[in-house]
This record gives structure tokens, C-alpha cells and sequence, in this order.
């Protein structure tokens, strides 16, 4: 497994004060953390203040009650003198089988609605035969389905992003969540510094919808898909947060009909060949 480094910057040498500015920014009292982790207010306060030192099984703890990232919590950890308790596990790793195989289950029952797997980079690690059945019908590669940036082919010409029909709307909200997320990924940051920010926006209409649905242009007419994401609860890894899963679920008949016949049609192709 390999073990990431994680260099202090600018922070204080113990744990207290960081962990007391993240109960603020958390928005909890220190009686309502104490209550959540089973630990006194009394000793709480003697934490945040430097008097007491918590061990690793109490900063565990707390850390995972103001659910602070576990990137974060290593940074915590060497701060209190204790070795970083979290890894970056390589998906292709054997203590990872059984997260692979909940991502392949999860991919092939979202068939006949395109689903992929996403890094934190935005890298696209895995795909479901109808992601490539939706690549085929606007006429991209199937194949390009997997190893590209979903970033990438949204905002950049020659991409996915060039047959969205509100194109301008979707490449602003990913662009934006994007941004949020690079605040705390360098690797993010230096890849939005190669790429062009979108324009923005015109106004967004009177009246709004319950949701933005991406909008695709194809020859069997436009496709209208609700995004959802599946992420997994309770991770003690790196690269298992940052792992989520896109769901693009049809939000009409017809688009039902049309990604159903193209999923079933990628069946028989191998068969055919």
C-alpha cells in the first residue's frame, strides 16, 4: 500500500486549535460534540485548549464526527505525534476486491442508464456498457467511454460537453464544482489551469425546474438524463472517498426507449463480430 505524504503548512503544532476551528466551521457547541463521541465537555475543552493530549482512538473519533476528510485527519494526527492513520489504497490493490466488486455490480444494474466511475480528478475509472451505448448514439467512440477527464470532454471542444443542449448550463455547475473541489486538490488545480473556463451563463428562466437534467442532442432526437451520485458510507481510505459513482437516469419514455434499445444493440455486437 502507499503511504502519501502529508507535510504541515503553517499549522499549529498540536491538534487542539484545528480541532477547535473545525468544530466551529461544523457549527456545533463543544457539549454537542462531546455529547456525539461520549467524551466530557470538561476534557473536550482541555483538548482544543493544548492542556490534554487525545489519544488516537478519541481523535479518531472526534475527527469522524465533524466528518473532516481524511486527507485532513492525517495532517491531525501528525500534529498530535502519532503516525498518519489513513492510506491511499490503489483500486487495483487485493484489499480493494470487494470495493471493485461493488463498483461492477452497481454499474451493471444501472444498466440500460449510463453510469461511470469517477476519481478525484474527475478521471474516469470505469463505465457501463451503456455509457458506451450513449457514446455510439452522438458519435464519439465507445471506447472513449473510459480513460478520459469527464471535465475534460465537457468543457473542452471535440468532447461530450459539444452535444449537450443546454451545454452552457451544465459546463458552468460542473466547472463551479470543480473549483470547490480543487480548493483542497492541487492535482484538480493544476489540471482547471489548463483548461478554458466556460462562459457564463445567460439568466437562468422565471421559473426554475426541480432539478437541471442533462440535455443531449442525438439523431433519435434530444435525451434528457436526472444525475444522480452513489459515493460509500463509513470509508477509511483516501481513495475510497474520493471514488463516486454518476448516475444518468433517463427522465422520460422516450429516452427510456432510446437507451434501451441502444444497450440491448451493444449486446449483440460482440456476437455479431
Amino acid at each position: 500500500m502507499n503511504n502519501p505524504t502529508f507535510p504541515r503548512i503553517n499549522a499549529p503544532t498540536t491538534a487542539g486549535p484545528q480541532l477547535r476551528l473545525l468544530r466551529r466551521q461544523a457549527r456545533m457547541s463543544q457539549l454537542e460534540l462531546a455529547l456525539v463521541t461520549g467524551i466530557s465537555q470538561r476534557h473536550l475543552s482541555c483538548i482544543e485548549t493544548g492542556r490534554a493530549k487525545p489519544g488516537p482512538g478519541t481523535l479518531h473519533n472526534l475527527l469522524m464526527a465533524l466528518e473532516v476528510p481524511l486527507e485532513q485527519c492525517n495532517s491531525l494526527f501528525l500534529a498530535s505525534g502519532y503516525a498518519p492513520r489513513y492510506e491511499t489504497t490503489p483500486l487495483s490493490s487485493p484489499a480493494m476486491d470487494a470495493v471493485r466488486e461493488a463498483i461492477s455490480h452497481v454499474l451493471h444494474a444501472n444498466n440500460p442508464a449510463p453510469a461511470i466511475v469517477l476519481g478525484s480528478h474527475w478521471e474516469v475509472l470505469a463505465a457501463n456498457a451503456s455509457t458506451a451505448a450513449l457514446f455510439n448514439l452522438v458519435g464519439l467512440p465507445a471506447e472513449a467511454a473510459q480513460g478520459l477527464n469527464l471535465l475534460t470532454t465537457l468543457v473542452q471542444p471535440g468532447g461530450l460537453g459539444d452535444h449537450l443542449i443546454n451545454h452552457e448550463e451544465i459546463r458552468n455547475l460542473a466547472w463551479q464544482r470543480a473549483s470547490r473541489e480543487a480548493l483542497a486538490n492541487p492535482e484538480l488545480a493544476s489540471l482547471m489551469q489548463t483548461l478554458k473556463a466556460p462562459d457564463t451563463p445567460a439568466a437562468p428562466p422565471r421559473e426554475m425546474p426541480p432539478l437541471v437534467l442533462t440535455r443531449i442532442a442525438c439523431p433519435h432526437g434530444e435525451l434528457n438524463f436526472m444525475s444522480t451520485f452513489t459515493t460509500f458510507g463509513m470509508p477509511l481510505d483516501i481513495t475510497v472517498t474520493s471514488l463516486r459513482i454518476e448516475h444518468l437516469i433517463p427522465a422520460d419514455a422516450g429516452t427510456w426507449q432510446v437507451m434501451t434499445r441502444a444497450y440491448e444493440q451493444s449486446l449483440l455486437l460482440p456476437q455479431e463480430a
